[in-house]
């Protein structure tokens, strides 16, 4: 039997809802049917049958946290024309193997996916690989440090791969250079979102981490 969906908001034009670890955002060649997507997209059709939902933005599989849809064409277009201004301020928190001794910085460079997927950094690119992410350390233990992100850009990978080249690979992240894994689960969460909708209309999503994120950071 499926969850039921943790909306966090929900109004005539949107609905933004804290997708789990270990669940697809949207179909892939793979997988069609067991994503949030379909979840989101049964939700709105219970309420009548002809209701549409329409993604906005994505997380990696293994990533939890913010996931907004679209309950109509014209909201999704007026977000996506420019997501990065319109979502103003996105922030994860990040539990990365080994202690940060530089408590916050930004990392600006070109990220390019190659044909096996693997996203890499590189010092120079095309203006649409530009990639930009803020850090801030909250906590540090002798094995892991809690780490919050802010992003500019959305790139795919994004956080993952920044992380793991400053030398401190997100916990659980095999692909990018992680040999532990004590959440059993990525340790990455999208917390926050600020979505500017109009002029005067500005929302504010929070989405606290899980507590096994702390209590990682804890021992």
């Amino acid at each position: 039997m499926k969850k039921k969906l943790n909306i966090l908001y929900e109004d005539k034009d949107l609905l933004i809802i804290n997708k789990p670890a270990k669940l697809l955002t949207i179909a892939t060649f793979k997988e069609k049917e067991n994503t949030l997507y379909q979840e989101a997209s049964a939700y709105v059709k219970k309420q009548y049958p002809k209701n549409k939902i329409f993604i906005v933005n994505r997380l990696d599989k293994d990533t939890s946290g913010i996931v907004v849809f679209a309950k109509n064409e014209n909201t999704k277009n007026f977000l996506q024309e420019d997501w990065n201004k319109k979502a103003k301020i996105r922030e994860y928190i990040a539990i990365v193997e080994g202690k940060m001794s530089s408590q916050q910085g930004t990392i600006k460079n070109y990220l390019f996916e190659d044909k096996t997927l693997y996203v890499h950094e590189k010092k120079y690119g095309k203006k649409e690989e530009y990639a930009i992410t803020h850090y801030q350390v909250l906590k540090t233990t002798n094995k892991y440090s809690l780490v919050k992100i802010n992003i500019e850009t959305g790139k795919k990978n994004q956080i993952r791969v920044h992380l793991k080249g400053l030398g401190f690979p997100i916990i659980g992240d095999k692909k990018y250079g992680a040999t532990k894994n004590p959440l059993g689960r990525l340790g990455l969460h999208a917390s926050f979102i600020e979505l500017h909708l109009a002029k005067d209309k500005v929302l504010k999503i929070e989405c606290p981490a899980p507590k096994e994120f702390y209590q990682i950071i804890e021992k």
